[in-house]
């Protein structure tokens, strides 16, 4: 069983056991990433472990090989002296030597293909783990969004909201009779002996500001 399979069994029972209850979809989602959060510490613990098993192998391999060796070349050496006996016994100890290397070079073969495929899944999972935080982050974003969206409008469709809109317009038409009665105040009042003297002589600080005006733009006009 790989561990994006077993993932997968163990995510869908606990979100079948969520979605029975109806659990809030933020927690569905954040139970999916700590689930792979949790399989990849998982796996590369067990990574560590295989890591390990590997190296040691690969020393036990080591050490045959150099036996191996040794006994091809006690064999030999065994023939230099006429002792066929001794190189016959050193070919059976190197023969089961070799077959104690292979059986080593197979295990490791097999440790090194578990581990590259440990590998893969582990690079694949990761990706997986960031494209799930950042589809958290926008869903929790959009959830957000949409609550205070709801909020809002709940509020605007409120009816203490229109209670209090329509105080305002009952404050306005208070107002509006309060000015107008200031104004009615002086509906039919004489004008002052001041108030004309005052239009006058504001007629004829516009009459004497219009005068300079012409002659300061006739010149021009005769220039052209």
């Amino acid at each position: 069983m790989t561990i994006f399979s077993r993932l997968s069994d163990i995510i869908n029972a606990n979100l079948n056991a969520l979605l029975e209850r109806a659990e809030d979809p933020a927690k569905l989602i954040r139970l999916v990433i700590q689930e792979m959060e949790d399989t990849l510490v998982e796996v590369r613990s067990a990574a560590v472990r295989v890591i390990a098993e590997r190296k040691e192998l690969e020393r036990r391999i080591a050490v045959l090989s150099r036996e191996r060796d040794e006994w091809a070349r006690k064999a030999e050496f065994a023939l230099t002296r006429d002792r066929e006996d001794l190189a016959r016994g050193a070919l059976l100890a190197k023969a089961q030597v070799v077959r104690s290397l292979d059986e080593a070079q197979l295990h490791l073969g097999h440790i090194v293909q578990g581990l590259e495929a440990q590998n893969a899944d582990l690079a694949k999972l990761q990706a997986k783990l960031a494209d799930a935080k950042t589809r958290e982050k926008i869903l929790i974003n959009r959830r957000n969004t949409a609550t205070a969206q709801l909020k809002l409008r709940g509020r605007l469709h409120d009816g203490r909201v229109a209670d209090a809109f329509l105080k305002f317009e009952k404050v306005e038409q208070a107002l509006d009779e309060m000015e107008g009665r200031v104004e009615a105040y002086d509906l039919g009042q004489a004008r002052t002996l001041a108030d004309e003297f005052a239009d006058l002589e504001a007629d004829q600080a516009v009459k004497d500001e219009l005068e300079a005006l012409k002659a300061k733009v006739k010149p021009n006009k005769t220039e052209n």
